[in-house]
């Protein structure tokens, strides 16, 4: 597996991402991953959906509460043809219980924990931490990678309009 350094941070400190770097023209990578019912979800359930993919570290850490809400909250005007998919390695159950506490409904939350599938995938696994790295993907209806960013220090938070606006531009 590739693996990619002084590309991230964490609080100043260089980390090492798994997995090939995601561009924008690519084909989406398919990935396996947990729903917070145990069910398994993939790429494919999302067919013909603009997707926002949201990668990040940890449901209970402050950036990633604030990232998710933030997207929860955008979610309401986007329309039924754009999808927010927030990833992490959290247990489907501890997902679970962050979106019941935070009065998340409109993201849909994805544990990559069994096999870091999407992490690998996306190129967003951080080595030394078995966590995945923040970033974020737009991919269109058609399975294109249209927006990519890969927050370079991930206690920041990714740039919110430029991937809203790159996902309404596809509706």
């Amino acid at each position: 597996m590739n693996e990619r350094t002084g590309i991230i941070t964490f609080q100043g400190n260089p980390l090492t991402l798994v997995g090939n770097e995601i561009k924008v023209g690519d084909k989406a990578p398919e990935f396996s991953a947990t729903d917070n019912e145990l069910g398994p979800k993939a790429l494919a359930d999302f067919g013909g959906k603009v997707l926002i993919l949201s990668a990040v570290p940890s449901l209970d850490t402050p950036v990633c509460d604030m990232e998710t809400r933030r997207f929860n909250n955008e979610a309401a005007s986007l329309g039924e043809d754009i999808k927010i998919l927030t990833l992490s390695m959290d247990l489907p159950f501890a997902q679970a219980r962050w979106c019941g506490a935070a009065g998340v409904e409109a993201v849909q939350t994805l544990s990559d924990y069994k096999d870091s599938s999407f992490g690998e995938a996306y190129g967003v696994l951080i080595k030394e931490l078995r966590l995945l790295s923040r970033a974020v993907f737009v991919v269109d209806k058609s399975g294109i990678v249209q927006y990519v960013q890969y927050v370079n220090e991930i206690t920041e938070e990714p740039d919110y309009d430029a991937a809203l606006a790159a996902a309404k531009k596809l509706v």
